[in-house]
């Protein structure tokens, strides 16, 4: 498995034939590489639910692309087709809630199909799935070099940046969002230290980030989550830069459990806070993240560390899998359309659509 400049690391593909996708298990890294083959939309919802694949961008691509591969094993029939594909948006829209890029590929899937002739075959369905999966995943691909471009100047030229979760080429399509900024900052001759949160429960700061950073020769420490604030307080840290899973109208933001806590820490120690995601990720509709739903996850997360139980055995545990950072916490979002206070999503948007049309 290597890196691969701008396109990032090929962590999912269909197979040869085009029936299944080939993953790569995130749960193993970095430890090992573990190829799955997902065969088959229950397959692939599992492999969402339980994390072998994360990351807002990742999980939209690989269930646009899983139904597409599934859809090849689906009835001749076309009414019947159709029922199957429906069946299927269903199921991948009940995997995780958090995440409106999975809505977003999903609901490009139902509007190509409601685009269709009622009299269409099934070979020109299953193709119609597989092309509108193809064209996501290479959207998700350009939004990720466009948002880094735009992104990078923002970061310091040296000192250390705090990133929490991992929102890298394994989280994308492509090169990343926060991870993508920092390559294409580091690609200008910035020389800053990259600190990684480990991002308890699941570590996804620990195994994902600090290994695909490893993999391009960035320079790379990992903290525990507790650690950032001290940090801050002795002038290593100079700016934080994260994902997103879903951005409101508002400028509210969800992302991992824990980035409310280092935006806190960052306007106290008056350092910038960046939010960097692809458009796809703004949900419009919703007005402020009070309305953004928030995933719990298994308890069993935070009981064990591996096959060792940490907790005692009578002893409850919350497991929030994301937090809401508030919109006056934020500095600026990076998105493929360009950079942003918060509060000026709205407008930003109104101004692309009116320039697009």
């Amino acid at each position: 498995m290597t890196v691969m400049g701008k396109q990032g690391i090929r962590h999912f593909e269909a197979s040869a034939d085009g029936t299944a996708i080939r993953l790569l298990d995130q749960r193993a890294l970095p430890s090992t590489q573990v190829w799955l083959q997902l065969r088959g939309v229950e397959a692939v919802a599992k492999a969402i639910e339980d994390l072998a694949v994360r990351g807002a961008p990742a999980i939209g691509c690989v269930a646009a692309l899983g139904l597409a591969t599934a859809a090849q094993d689906f009835s001749a029939d076309p009414a019947t087709f159709r029922t199957q594909v429906n069946d299927a948006l269903i199921r991948l829209a009940a995997t995780r809630p958090t995440a409106v890029n999975l809505f977003v590929a999903l609901d490009e899937i139902k509007r190509a199909l409601a685009r269709t002739a009622e009299n269409a075959d099934t070979a020109s369905l299953r193709a119609l799935l597989r092309q509108t999966a193809d064209a996501h995943i290479h959207a998700d691909k350009m939004a990720c070099e466009t948002l880094s471009r735009n992104g990078a100047g923002r970061l310091p030229d040296a000192g250390g940046v705090l990133t929490h979760c991992n929102a890298g080429a394994l989280a994308t399509a492509g090169m990343g969002t926060a991870l993508g900024v920092i390559r294409a900052a580091r690609g200008m001759g910035k020389r800053f230290t990259v600190f990684a949160g480990e991002t308890r429960p699941m570590l996804q700061g620990a195994r994902l980030t600090a290994w695909e950073l490893e993999q391009d020769n960035v320079p790379v420490e990992v903290i525990t989550d507790n650690m950032a604030g001290a940090l801050m307080a002795q002038g290593v840290i100079h700016a934080a830069i994260v994902g997103a899973d879903r951005i409101a109208r508002n400028g509210d933001v969800a992302n991992k459990i824990g980035t409310y806590t280092v935006a806190v820490l960052c306007r106290y120690h008056k350092l910038p806070f960046y939010v960097a995601a692809p458009w796809t990720t703004v949900d419009l509709q919703l007005r402020g993240g009070q309305e953004i739903p928030i995933e719990d996850r298994h308890p069993d997360e935070v009981h064990y560390h591996g096959a060792s139980r940490k907790t005692p055995e009578n002893v409850g545990v919350r497991n929030p899998a994301f937090d809401i950072t508030p919109a006056n916490l934020i500095t600026a979002i990076i998105t493929d359309r360009g950079v942003c206070r918060p509060d000026e999503l709205a407008e930003h948007h109104e101004h692309h659509e009116h320039h697009e049309a």
